[in-house]
């Protein structure tokens, strides 16, 4: 099981200088990837938030994640850099197609393109998309999108997406085009996993305990598609916690070091093969509030402490 490290993309850390140092130590360090995610707002409005637990703090200031990576594309030579997810009704084939491509190209061919639906209601009343038929929506997308990438010229006509013959260029570095990974928890969309990407991207809420279960409904998808489920790839994003240990009731990769090892030795035995850890969902590092020094002292403890070949 490969290990990646998400860098600061939320909260008081989330500085390009702070970027840089955690994406070189990583690297340095032997992580596989490093790791962005997406959030367009954060409603003003209190009772939008309380009332939705979804609402985490973390989201309270984020920054926009492809261009992030361009960023530390530059910073960097080995690592691969994911995104967790963008959410594809926010873009459309053509435009996401030609802005993946040229991080693709800028990185040297290190682009991994994770995509989901989104779930707030708020994000999709601003971007001007409906929230109806998201299902056939992102199979129609997805459809698009690797036409785009493997057809020259490309002509696509759908229910929501239409390209007349044009010649969209440069392709990608990667062959026949950077790595799809779809997230999402629902059935359905595990299945759509399998079925049409290159593997599955867990959420922040998906629960560890039973992460095996969820792998299992992707590798049908695949079967039931005609695909080879050993092909395909299982990331989960590692929402760490340090905390004290022998805390009763404890969560997956909440608490001590030896506890989080542990932890991910299990989640290896469930099939996952690639996790990254993120501390940008621990409120004590990744909100606006949280002291920027503090989060960095410990984002390289752990840097550090779960490091490949260390444990």
């Amino acid at each position: 099981m490969e290990l990646g490290f998400a860098v600061p993309v939320a909260g008081s850390w989330a500085t390009p200088d702070r970027q840089v140092q955690i994406a070189r130590r990583a690297e340095d360090l032997g992580y596989a990837s490093i790791w962005t995610f997406q959030r367009l707002l954060f409603p003003a409005d209190e009772a939008e938030t309380s009332g939705n637990p979804r609402w985490q703090p973390v989201y309270r200031s984020v920054h926009d994640p492809l261009i992030t990576l361009a960023f530390l594309a530059g910073h960097t030579s080995r690592v691969r850099l994911g995104v967790a997810v963008l959410n594809l009704p926010w873009f459309s084939p053509l435009l996401l197609a030609k802005q993946a491509s040229t991080l693709d190209h800028v990185s040297g061919g290190r682009l991994d393109l994770g995509l989901g639906l989104g779930w707030a209601q708020q994000e999709y009343d601003a971007v001007g998309v409906p929230m109806t038929d998201r299902a056939a929506r992102a199979d129609e997308f997805v459809s698009c999108l690797t036409a785009i990438w493997t057809q020259d010229p490309v002509e696509f006509h759908g229910k929501y997406y239409d390209l007349r013959p044009a010649h969209v260029d440069p392709r990608p570095v990667q062959q026949p085009h950077p790595p799809i990974l779809l997230g999402g928890m629902a059935e359905a969309a595990l299945r759509r996993a399998g079925r049409l990407a290159q593997g599955w991207v867990s959420a922040s809420g998906q629960n560890l305990l039973d992460i095996g279960n969820a792998i299992e409904i992707v590798r049908e998808g695949a079967v039931e598609a005609g695909r080879d489920p050993s092909q395909l790839r299982f990331v989960s994003r590692g929402v760490v916690r340090v905390r004290p240990p022998g805390r009763e009731g404890r969560r997956p990769l909440s608490g001590s070091l030896d506890e989080i090892r542990a932890d991910l030795a299990t989640l290896e035995q469930q099939g996952v093969t690639e996790v990254f850890v993120d501390l940008n969902f621990d409120n004590e590092i990744g909100s606006v509030g949280a002291d920027p020094d503090e989060s960095m002292r410990r984002a390289h403890e752990v840097l550090e402490a779960l490091a490949p070949g260390r444990g």
